[in-house]
């Protein structure tokens, strides 16, 4: 088991490597001059090549890598064109728009996303996987149909007509919440659950649909298999082949998309933050793709890829934990 977890770091650890590559030249090297749009639009050839002096835009392709990978590690300097200004690490430099270091910003509307991620993922997989597995288990029945037309209609309506939906029904029309208004958790608990309530039942529900099709897909897959069959034959009861074998079968594929889906939402949910005003990753990337801000959509992008990696590296260990053969290859 050791060797195995030291083995899933190790590949982690490349991937992460690889993907700071693939996104410093995807967003710097690719594009035109990052110190024109640093600059701005009024800037004469003067002021953009002194920009690009203090950005180290005049170094090698190579030498600049190493500085953002520096940057990341250990830690970096910026000049400001009157000042040195230190950024610790993990440094992703600084915003364009507001010379704010971007690992503040992105801490500082990591909670709102994180806190919309979380609350979403356990409806999706409450709903999605007892879904799931009473259609699976209902198979051919009325209850089955009634479930599928429900898991396609969850599936082919996008996140903000659901959510818009939602607002209708609940704010306008029944009126047993306000619009939400995000408040922190640290302000106030209470209001910060209900703001939230409408947020997590819209992407909950939405992300659901798919969780229920693929867990009861993997539990009919699993209930054909030849030991559920000896089970059955030799007495066992079906509340205990069903919970205590198939459902085990069924899981691994449900927590390797969980773990994908957690590690992109932690990027920002761009559509359900955007629908409900939450002061989010997925608002920051808009606002940064906007303004043409690099640093802060390098930063985001950057830390969706690693949030998505760290969460399929868990998996693994999950995975491992609930079939130990996995850990033996």
């Amino acid at each position: 088991m050791t060797r195995y977890v030291l083995k899933r770091l190790a590949g982690a650890a490349l991937v992460l490597l690889a993907l700071s590559v693939l996104v410093y030249a995807l967003f710097y090297v690719v594009p035109g001059d990052p110190a024109r749009l640093a600059c701005g639009e009024r800037c004469n050839p003067q002021q953009i090549a002194q920009v690009r002096e203090q950005l180290g835009l005049n170094k090698s392709v190579f030498a600049q890598y190493l500085h953002f990978l520096q940057g990341v590690f250990a830690g970096r300097d910026h000049s400001t064109g009157t000042g040195v200004l230190h950024c610790d690490a993990p440094c992703l430099g600084l915003s364009y728009q507001t010379d704010q270091q971007v690992t503040e910003l992105v801490l500082d509307r990591l909670p709102a996303t994180a806190s919309l991620a979380l609350g979403a993922m356990v409806i999706w997989l409450v709903v999605g996987i007892g879904t799931g597995l009473l259609s699976a288990l209902r198979r051919g029945g009325l209850t089955e149909r009634a479930l599928t037309v429900l898991t396609l209609a969850g599936t082919g309506t996008p996140v903000f007509i659901l959510g818009l939906l939602l607002l209708m029904a609940v704010c306008a029309y029944l009126q047993w919440l306000p619009f939400p208004s995000y408040v922190p958790l640290g302000e106030d608990p209470e209001q910060w659950a209900w703001n939230m309530l409408l947020p997590w039942l819209t992407l909950g529900f939405f992300e659901s649909a798919k969780y229920a099709r693929l867990t009861r897909s993997s539990t009919l897959e699993t209930l054909a298999e030849d030991h559920i069959r000896t089970f059955r034959a030799y007495g066992v009861g079906e509340r205990s082949v069903v919970t205590r074998h198939a459902l085990r079968g069924a899981v691994p594929p449900v927590i390797a998309l969980s773990a994908v889906d957690l590690g992109t939402m932690f990027g920002g949910a761009v559509l359900t933050e955007s629908l409900f005003g939450i002061p989010g990753l997925g608002k920051t990337l808009i606002d940064g793709v906007r303004h043409v801000d690099l640093p802060v959509v390098v930063g985001i992008v950057f830390l969706t890829g690693v949030a998505v990696v760290l969460a399929n590296v868990v998996a693994d260990l999950l995975y491992a934990l609930a079939d130990r053969r996995v850990a033996l290859t």
